[in-house]
């Protein structure tokens, strides 16, 4: 079987040399052999390991969402409806992410409209809104 280079693995898979050390540290990818010179040496499924972790990341999952679907890729009981149980999941959070989107959206909206006709930035609702939003946080703190 054939070994790569760090930077091999990297250009195979389109992800930095950082990224693929980072996913090591947070046990992602497994710690490689390292050769007698100190180099990590890694076998060619660390390449598929890392587009399907790069996939993941495309559709929406967080990296501790990820280490659990690698977990369960590997577990020898993981059904199909397992899988499928996470990505309703995704789409759930996904939904509410949106929701949240469209309400911000809407009060800027509001305040775009009420911004209409008003020189002074004294008397300007964008401005009077975060104002008020940064006294209240720090009000609580």
């Amino acid at each position: 079987m054939s070994t790569l280079k760090i930077g091999e693995v990297a250009k195979r898979s389109e992800v930095g040399i950082e990224t693929i050390r980072y996913y090591e540290r947070q046990g992602l990818l497994a710690e490689p052999d390292r050769r007698p010179s100190g180099y990590r040496q890694y076998d060619e499924s660390v390449v598929s390991r890392l587009q399907f972790i790069r996939n993941a990341k495309d559709l929406g999952f967080t990296l501790a969402e990820i280490k659990e679907l690698l977990g369960l890729w590997f577990d020898v009981n993981t059904k199909c409806i397992h899988v499928r149980q996470r990505a309703e999941q995704k789409i759930t959070n996904i939904e509410e992410k949106i929701r949240s989107l469209q309400k911000m959206k809407r009060s800027l909206k509001k305040i775009i409209s009420q911004c209409e006709n008003r020189d002074a930035v004294d008397d300007c609702p964008l401005w009077l809104g975060l104002d008020g939003l940064r006294k209240n946080n720090n009000a609580g703190g």
